[in-house]
């Protein structure tokens, strides 16, 4: 069952860093394949952030080993 935890998690994670970094490169007016790239940087890095943050809160709140 952690498994599947674990991979509601990345998809949540995943999805909020996605939208958070299409939202931010739109905002910016950038379009096309460098708009992508950094899109896809900045949401990888918001998703990762997002994951070691809840995990870290998860864990301090006791509901995960």
């Amino acid at each position: 069952m952690a498994i599947v935890w674990s991979v509601i998690g990345i998809l949540i994670c995943g999805g909020l860093g996605g939208f958070a970094a299409w939202a931010l490169v739109t905002s910016i007016g950038w379009a096309g394949t460098l708009g992508a790239i950094v899109a896809a940087l900045i949401g990888m890095v918001i998703a990762v952030a997002l994951w070691a943050g809840l995990t870290a809160l998860l864990r301090a709140a006791g509901l995960i080993r």
